[in-house]
Parts: structure tokens; sequence; C-alpha cells
């Protein structure tokens, strides 16, 4: 009895399995299609119209019901849809969206640059400084009273102090260097700092020219002050004259003209 049961129950599941087969509806698949974006196609509506337009079905579906429907192209991803539309105004935002960074961008690092070029933090990075202004101005920001009076005699270095010639020759050097350091440290365009630089360095060569001239004064008056007490103090040797001593003198200067 059992074995019976099973192969009535085998029978009828495969009676079953067979009775299944596949139906393929047309206007169903096109509508699939047309939901998508794969076609549009006016010829795969159905129902068709028919003969004369006579077909009941079709104006049931379309002709009564919704007649423009097949007239429209609704896929979100045709050429005109709402999904097209929509990522074509993505990308283009996103575009926008580049030439705004691209801008912002653009103007940080001239930002940077400008303030590179006019913080005072940097100037000591400039290269015209480091190549040409830093060796310039190095007696300037390390002079000291040896570097001063290192090279010039006791008596002279004496005179100069005594008379305030020194104290007012370092005045000046102060000043100066108050003022370059300030050009360095303040916050200016780089045109206008290298300008600083070159007025203050004619400055100070000018300034230097003055105390060599100073020096070379004091060391004259020294000089000019021994001879007069050597002559009156009578030790000063007098070489004997003849009236060739001028001729030979004469002579002797006009070898050593340069013309």
């Amino acid at each position: 009895m059992k074995k019976i049961s099973i192969v009535l129950l085998c029978l009828l599941g495969c009676g079953r399995m067979f009775a299944q087969s596949l139906i393929k509806d047309d206007a169903v698949y096109n509508q699939s299609q047309r939901m998508v974006f794969q076609q549009w196609d006016q010829n795969k509506f159905y129902p068709k119209k028919g003969f004369l337009s006579l077909n009941p079905y079709y104006w049931l579906v379309w002709g009564f019901f919704d007649p423009n429907y097949h007239k429209t192209d609704i896929r979100p991803l045709s050429a005109n849809g709402q999904q097209t539309q929509r990522l074509a105004l993505v990308a283009t935002m996103n575009g926008i969206d580049n030439r705004y960074k691209l801008q912002s961008d653009t103007a940080r690092n001239t930002a940077l640059s400008q303030i590179a070029s006019q913080s005072g933090l940097l100037s000591d990075v400039d290269p015209l400084w480091l190549l040409y202004y830093k060796q310039q101005f190095n007696p300037l920001l390390n002079y000291s009273p040896v570097s001063i009076l290192g090279g010039l005699s006791p008596q002279v270095s004496g005179k100069l102090v005594s008379e305030g010639l020194y104290g007012w020759y370092t005045g000046e050097l102060d000043k100066l260097k108050e003022r370059l350091k300030g050009a360095r440290s303040s916050d200016m365009d780089r045109g206008s700092r290298i300008m600083a630089y070159y007025r203050m360095l004619n400055e100070y060569k000018n300034l230097s020219s003055v105390w060599a001239i100073r020096t070379s004064t004091a060391q004259m008056t020294l000089d000019m002050a021994a001879h007069q007490q050597a002559l009156q103090k009578g030790t000063v040797a007098i070489p004997n004259w003849t009236p060739n001593s001028d001729v030979q003198i004469a002579n002797k200067i006009l070898q050593n003209a340069k013309y």
C-alpha cells in the first residue's frame, strides 16, 4: 500500500512539472525594457490598432485610458530622461566645483607667494639677501670696537675717542643697524625691501668713507704735531743743501710722475 502511494505521488508531481510551461508575453517584455533604457519603439506596443484600427483591445488599453502613454518617452535613462538629466546636472556641478577649486587653489598659491615675498619672517632666505646684501652688511651687523679701532695706532684711537668721533661713528652705526633690522623684520613688498637695502647700503658706504677721512685726518694731525714739537725742540735733522738739491728733487718728481 505504501509503495502504491509513493508511486501515485511521484506521478502527480511529474504531471504538475510537465503541466508548467514557459510563457513569454512580448508586451510584458517590451514594457520591462521601456521602464529602464533599452527601447521605446512605437511598433512594440501591444495590443496594436489592428485592421482599420478596429482592434477593441487596443482601444481598451491605449485608446481610452491612456492614449498619450506610448507617445511620450518616460525612460529615466533616455536621452531626455530624468536620471540622464540628473547625471548631466551632477557632471556639470562637478565641473563647476573643479573650476572653483582650481580658482581657489590659484588664489591660495598667489596669496602664499605674496605672503612669502612680503613677510619679514622670511627675509633671511631671500636669494638677493643671501647672495649679496648679507656680505655687504656683515661689517655693520657685527661691528665691535676691535673691528673699528683694530687697525689704528693707540695714539689715533685715543684721539678719536677723546674728541668724540668714535662715539659719533658708533651712534650712526647703531641707527643704521636699527633701520636695517626694521627693514628686514617688517612686512613689506619685496621690491620695497630691496630698495631699502640699496639706500641703506649707500648710506653705510658714505659713512665708512667719512670715518676713513676722519681717521686719516687724525693721523695727519698727530704727525704734524710731532713734527712741530721736533722743530720746537730742535731735534730735526736738516740735510746739507746744495744748489743741485733742488734740481735733484725736480728730476725725482719727474721720474715718478705718471702721465
